[in-house]
């Protein structure tokens, strides 16, 4: 598994809620669901994404974006125009004073709007991230991101767009693979492109040493790493693998295993009943004390602490 796949994983859709937007101008939605990332696609028209003291971005027919954290932003068809309606969590709508009027624009299960005709069709879909994994992949985005809607990221949304028309048993499920599947081909078109400013994982993984040392520490933390041994499984001496991983990655192999070791730890902290003990295994940490001295370094704070922390919904005494 390469750096952006362990990222996406991380980052998986459960539940996601994907909804559709018919509007006529002149239009405008405060977005408020405090969900901290969301993916839209303009399937007709287009729309300005307007963040809080920045500047608007432009999605032209067919473009994707992707919106990072949780604070409201505004979509409108004029960046100018004051907001008519608030998108609330859950895909409710109201007017500015807080009445709910979601039952008057619904106009099928996931779609709201006067009517199919209207000048511009917007599909979102919200994802519930949270995590040391997931936080890892949003730090190396941007605010808002937009790519043209070509090759693989619109075959994805046109497939998203479909199945959101029906209403089928098992079609949760579907539509959160699927927008699995757009958020990674969005990710992947946005580093590919000049303005970004791409993490150097993602750089360094299609270099034939260093990229291989990243898979393997990706798919097996636990692995007793050295060194030594990546650059043998990499086919470089040490000094060579060392050199070159630092001058791709940004870091040295060893300070970046730990970072990883660290984020898949906190994830099995928040999001298992497993021992510290046994986490610590499972991320290559001889036993819990080795791994609360990194952790601690790490977070500032012992693992314990960091699972007692409000959210987590596991039993800080399983500890």
């Amino acid at each position: 598994m390469d750096p952006l796949s362990g990222l996406i994983d991380g980052t998986r859709a459960q539940g996601a809620l994907l909804n559709q937007a018919v509007l006529d101008p002149p239009w405008s939605l405060r977005i408020a669901d405090g969900a901290p990332l969301a993916l839209a696609t303009t399937l007709r028209g287009h729309a300005w994404i307007v963040p809080d003291g920045s500047a608007p971005t432009l999605m032209r027919s067919g473009d994707i974006a992707v919106i990072c954290g949780s604070a409201p932003y505004t979509v409108a068809d004029d960046p100018a125009l004051a907001p008519d309606l608030v998108v609330r969590s859950g895909g409710r709508y109201s007017t500015p004073d807080g009445s709910d009027v979601t039952d008057e624009l619904r106009t099928a299960t996931r779609t709201c709007g006067e009517g199919p005709d209207g000048a511009t069709v917007i599909m979102s879909g919200t994802y519930e991230v949270s995590g040391e994994v997931s936080a890892r992949l949003l730090s190396a985005l941007p605010g808002v991101l937009v790519v043209p809607g070509r090759g693989t990221c619109r075959a994805a949304t046109n497939l998203l767009a479909a199945e959101l028309t029906n209403d089928e048993p098992g079609q949760q499920v579907v539509l959160d693979r699927m927008l699995d599947v757009a958020l990674a081909a969005t990710l992947r078109a946005w580093f590919d492109r000049p303005e970004a400013r791409t993490p150097g994982w993602y750089r360094a993984q299609s270099d034939p040493v260093v990229g291989t040392a990243l898979r393997l520490m990706h798919d097996a933390p636990a692995e007793r790493w050295s060194v030594a041994k990546l650059a043998a499984n990499a086919g470089a001496s040490r000094a060579t693998f060392a050199r070159r991983f630092s001058a791709l990655v940004g870091e040295p192999p060893m300070s970046y295993l730990a970072g990883w070791r660290i984020a898949v730890a906190g994830d099995l902290l928040r999001t298992t009943d497993a021992t510290v003990e046994s986490i610590a295994r499972q991320v290559g940490y001889a036993n819990a004390f080795a791994l609360s001295v990194a952790f601690k370094r790490h977070r500032g704070v012992s693992p314990t602490g960091y699972r007692a922390r409000p959210g987590s919904g596991v039993d800080p005494s399983l500890s």
